[in-house]
């Protein structure tokens, strides 16, 4: 890919990304969004994560990671009792490198 094609690719994702994000924000102005709609927007940043976690725990090619499935239970633990996104990540790493090593 010459320097121009690229240059014409990254200046239309741009315009793309800008334009989903900036758009409804324009659209929308000031008006208060009706209470179910306010929750259901609420939930796609965790539905987002957890198909991502999700297709990462449960790979129909490779198989059930029984590591990532206990690391995960020990965030799903750490989490219920901190509610710290930080510490939930730090013991999930540490949890599956321990995993890892034994």
């Amino acid at each position: 890919m010459s320097a121009a094609d690229f240059l014409v690719f990254y200046v239309i994702v741009l315009a793309v990304i800008l334009a989903c994000r900036c758009v409804p924000l324009l659209a929308l102005g000031d008006r208060q969004l009706p209470p179910r709609v306010s929750e259901a927007l609420a939930l796609i940043p965790p539905a987002a994560f957890a198909a991502l976690v999700a297709n990462d725990l449960i790979d129909p090619a490779a198989g059930v990671s029984w590591e990532a499935l206990l690391a995960a239970a020990l965030v799903a633990v750490v989490g219920r009792l901190t509610r710290s996104l930080v510490w939930c990540a730090l013991a999930g790493m540490l949890a599956y490198a321990a995993l890892l090593a034994l």
